[in-house]
């Protein structure tokens, strides 16, 4: 029986090493782990102040602000890989605190295709081959790390595809 459970444990932590990681310079200064938010679903969206998927901002602070008390974190990245990025991540940070009143965790802008990529997004192509092909783009990231669905621009995130799983997560 001893072995059994030290089995189990040591399956656990390999699956719980093995979800994916990354740190990013935030916004606000500093850095923005994943694993710091390990056992928590994170949906990670690229996105662009010029977009005209850009209004999506309003539907990812809502709903950060609907489940952030049972431990959802949107994670807004911006990037200017499609040229539709503020220059500079002060400009960002204002945009989006005036236009949307955003208090969700942002990074810094991030190259998220080609050989610049972060290593985050390096390694979800890896995984699953998938790659932003525009902004907007939407990652869910599993309690363990693991991706559970990814999705396209025109997918609002507040989607009940989303918000479904994203609930099957939730405490």
């Amino acid at each position: 029986m001893r072995l059994l459970l030290l089995l189990l444990v040591l399956c656990a932590r390999t699956a719980f090493a093995d979800g994916l990681t990354g740190t990013f310079p935030s916004i606000d200064g500093g850095t923005l782990a994943l694993e710091d938010w390990r056992g928590q679903p994170v949906l990670v969206v690229n996105t662009a102040s010029q977009c005209g998927y850009t209004y999506q901002y309003e539907g990812m602070q809502s709903l950060y602000d609907r489940y952030r008390n049972k431990g959802l974190i949107v994670l807004a990245i911006p990037s200017d890989d499609f040229n539709q990025e503020l220059n500079s991540a002060a400009d960002v940070k204002d945009f989006c605190m005036i236009t949307f009143g955003l208090d969700l965790p942002m990074t810094d802008i991030t190259h998220v295709k080609g050989n610049q990529a972060h290593p985050f997004f390096k390694s979800v192509k890896d995984r699953i081959s998938f790659v932003p092909q525009w902004n907007f783009n939407k990652i869910l990231i599993g309690p363990d790390g693991e991706i559970m669905g990814t999705w396209r621009s025109n997918t609002p995130p507040e989607s009940p595809e989303i918000v479904d799983l994203i609930e099957t997560t939730l405490d």
